[in-house]
């Protein structure tokens, strides 16, 4: 008699508002067609398509900004939308990561697959028509796992928050009587706020410029290159 092979098991789609721990996230995640797809605080959220203005201009105008930051710092590792494995019940892929690497005394790490594994020093978040989760259950995990700077740009509301991690809460950064916030894990990252808003890319460079040659952000690489 022959035995016919029982059919494998399928894994249930991953769907929006799913409730499952990391590890069955990223069993269905893996098993589907590429999408974006988030676990916040043990909940599946997936993206909509995002619009140019609302969402794909921000995005761009802010790399530019890091990115500037990154070439001009020894040590600081730039990602854009990569999946960080933070706890059981958080796996988000932000908009945007700078952090120091491993190497270098930096909180996280890449695991054996590639994923940045605990908690990047900054996490920045386009917020459109998420502004509700970045500002509510997905700053509650960032502060929970120890992210030390938060910033979620609020697109439709013209408004840009930059968290700093202070005694477990999050506080936010003060803007000098510039206009300008300076990052306190980052030295040197500095951003004209209203240049960024009204997509002044000329004058937020020109103020980055003034941090990556202040003597602070300096001793900063120094220290690095030791």
């Amino acid at each position: 008699m022959v035995k016919t092979p029982h059919p494998q098991k399928l894994l249930p789609p991953l769907e929006n508002g799913d409730r499952l721990n990391r590890y069955e996230f990223e069993r269905r995640y893996n098993a589907m067609p590429l999408k974006k797809a988030e676990l916040i605080e043990g909940v599946v959220y997936m993206a909509a398509a995002l619009r140019f203005k609302s969402h794909g201009e921000p995005h761009g105008n802010l790399i530019i900004w890091l990115g500037s930051y990154k070439v001009a710092t020894l040590g600081v590792e730039l990602g854009i939308e990569p999946t960080v494995r933070l706890d059981l019940d958080n796996e988000p892929q932000p908009d945007a990561v700078l952090l120091i690497g491993e190497q270098y005394g930096g909180q996280s790490w890449l695991s054996e697959d590639d994923y940045v594994e605990g908690a990047p020093e900054l996490v920045a978040e386009i917020a459109a028509s998420s502004a509700a989760i970045d500002l509510g259950d997905k700053k509650r995990a960032y502060r929970r796992n120890g992210i030390k700077e938060y910033i979620v740009w609020q697109v439709f509301e013209q408004k840009l928050d930059w968290f700093s991690l202070q005694e477990g809460e999050y506080v936010p950064l003060p803007v000098d009587e510039s206009g300008v916030i300076r990052s306190r894990v980052f030295p040197g990252l500095w951003l004209a706020v209203e240049e960024l808003l009204t997509g002044n890319m000329i004058q937020v460079l020109t103020v980055l410029q003034a941090g990556v040659a202040s003597s602070e952000q300096a001793e900063f690489v120094q220290q690095r290159s030791r």
